[in-house]
């Protein structure tokens, strides 16, 4: 710069900041300098250096089949999280209603009679008894008394009974009106739960083709709730 080479400094604005910050530093005239470089340093082209920036993208044809491929990825993953995310809330939101299915009446069973057992030979020999086998044995004419069943507790005024037996282990959860469990968990084969509340109850049977239900003593078919070994429904 001090030589005068003008021509090796960066052209334009560049080459003009360079000698103003120079002039200033030796509290020179710095527009007088700038005036002086003006002819020999090459004022840079904007109009050029705008056009230049304002050219489009080139995108090869791969890349927009690699664009569309994406998209169409894109939309079928979404589509597919929106049809999981629909049937979740349709299964939570629209419980089942049960009906009830009256139970088969049992035929009566005839009325058994004793049978007056026959009069011994006057020829056998007489059996010596006890006074306490002979208070303990039945006369002829009279039945045994039958051995009393086990009368289920009564309910309080507006509950209701769920009584269910498994023919298999199953899960299963209960809940009442209130929304707070009555029964959650893992039934062993063979068992027998008792369940009593006020409904509505909510209930969900994993494993449900081997478990049988009865509510208010009436027997529940489970078959048309079940979805994948999973019975969900409402009991009113």
């Amino acid at each position: 710069m001090e030589q005068g080479r003008f021509e090796d400094l960066p052209s334009g604005t560049f080459a003009r900041g360079m000698v103003r910050s120079y002039a200033r530093l030796l509290k020179l005239d710095a527009e007088l300098l700038v005036g002086r470089m003006a002819a020999r340093v090459a004022v840079p082209d904007n109009a050029r250096a705008v056009a230049s920036t304002r050219r489009p993208i080139p995108i090869t044809d791969t890349s927009r089949r690699s664009n569309l491929v994406y998209a169409v990825l894109s939309v079928a993953i979404l589509g597919v999280i929106a049809a999981v995310a629909l049937e979740w809330q349709r299964e939570r939101s629209s419980a089942e209603r049960l009906s009830f299915v009256a139970p088969a009446k049992a035929p009566a069973e005839p009325q058994r009679l004793a049978a007056a057992s026959p009069a011994s030979s006057s020829t056998a020999s007489p059996i010596e008894m006890q006074p306490s086998q002979l208070a303990s044995r039945p006369t002829v004419g009279e039945t045994a008394p039958l051995p009393a069943s086990a009368s289920p507790s009564p309910l309080a005024e507006g509950n209701r009974r769920i009584v269910l037996k498994f023919e298999g282990s199953a899960w299963v959860e209960i809940r009442g009106h209130d929304g707070k469990a009555l029964i959650s968990q893992l039934n062993p084969a063979g068992s027998e739960r008792t369940v009593d509340g006020k409904p509505p109850f909510k209930l969900i049977i994993g494993n449900a083709s081997q478990v049988r239900l009865s509510y208010a003593d009436r027997q529940i078919d489970l078959a048309p709730h079940v979805k994948v070994e999973v019975a969900r429904f409402t009991l009113d």
